[in-house]
């Protein structure tokens, strides 16, 4: 498998996501509050096998091809190491950050740490020049996320998501802008 670092912030541990995720992503993952802004290919009632089949069949074989790289988010001081949500970068389609969490954990800025850890490694190891996010335009919290790291819209189209066709934006920031930025951790 390509080489997926663990990462580290101060309240969250980020780990390769590994096959035996699947239990705990099916568990958490198929709730309409964290998937209907996401991509319309996500199946939709979420089947049993959701998890292991995009595991096996998608996410691991586009980390061994080096074309994705995915970390599970792990709150630091967690007895239970459990897992909390997902972030991935990918250099496909021009969407080269996702995330999602469980919404027990919304609220407390964990996407915001865990989502300035993946860009730095996007943009240092990786070596991007450049990071571009689809967002439909009502998921707030995300928007919140990329207007904080310094991210600008650079155009608005219509787009499909689990909850439907949705107006949404495309947000973009350079390396040089992220590393010119003040930095908020």
């Amino acid at each position: 498998m390509a080489d997926v670092p663990p990462l580290e912030t101060p309240r969250l541990i980020l780990r390769p996501v590994r096959l035996d995720d699947a239990p705990a992503i099916q568990r958490i993952f198929p709730r309409w509050a964290i998937v209907r802004h996401l991509d319309a290919g996500i199946p939709w009632p979420y089947p049993d096998d959701g998890a292991e089949t995009y595991l096996r069949g998608h996410l691991l074989p586009a980390i061994e091809r080096g074309d994705a790289w995915s970390w599970a988010i792990l709150p630091k001081g967690d007895a239970s190491a459990r897992l909390i949500g997902c972030i991935d970068l990918s250099l496909l389609d021009g969407a080269h950050r996702g995330f999602w969490l469980d919404p027990a954990w919304h609220g407390r800025g964990l996407m915001g740490e865990a989502a300035e850890a993946v860009t730095d490694y996007g943009f240092g190891p990786l070596g991007q020049p450049v990071m571009r996010i689809h967002k439909a335009i009502a998921n707030e919290a995300s928007r919140r996320i990329s207007l904080r790291q310094g991210m600008r819209c650079i155009a608005t189209m219509e787009k499909d998501y689990v909850g439907g066709r949705l107006p949404s934006e495309l947000w973009e920031i350079t390396a040089r802008k992220w590393r010119a930025r003040p930095r908020r951790l």
